[in-house]
């Protein structure tokens, strides 16, 4: 069986309280459930993680790069947050690992600011989603299965 990383960066631990009119009204507890039903739908394991600190996203992309060299991971979905807009630690990784990786955003962040309209990881990302609410999750990981 083939194993997801789910993967949420800074602040994703408020969704439901944080800005619901720009995130919705689902916790992160939601979202961990949404991912697993749909990983159940492909007959994937699923290894969903949320952290505040960069250091543990890019070591859970390493753990996910052991994975992709056994030939055990599926992919990765990573919502990475603010860290999109600044993170080359975290484009190093993916690009020094070789996971298959789709960015997320529950927003659409080229509606937003400027300057979340750039993104670090887009360069070393197999696809870029944003703007379709949480269950862009569980289009990700359809999309990963189609792969």
């Amino acid at each position: 069986m083939k194993t997801v990383f789910v993967l949420n960066g800074p602040n994703l631990n408020l969704l439901g309280t944080r800005e619901p009119a720009v995130y919705g009204a689902q916790t992160l507890a939601d979202v961990e459930q949404l991912c697993a039903a749909a990983c159940a739908r492909h007959g994937f394991a699923l290894r969903f993680h949320q952290s505040n600190h960069e250091g543990a996203l890019v070591d859970w992309i390493h753990e996910a790069g052991r994975l992709h060299a056994q030939n055990a991971l599926a992919g990765v979905v990573l919502n990475a947050g603010a860290y999109t807009h600044t993170s080359v630690a975290l484009l190093d990784a993916i690009k020094g690992t070789g996971v298959t990786l789709i960015e997320l955003h529950i927003s659409n962040v080229h509606a937003r600011e400027s300057f979340r309209h750039h993104s670090y990881i887009a360069a070393a990302a197999k696809a870029v989603m944003c703007g379709f609410g949480v269950k862009g999750y569980a289009l990700a990981i359809d999309g990963l299965a189609g792969l």
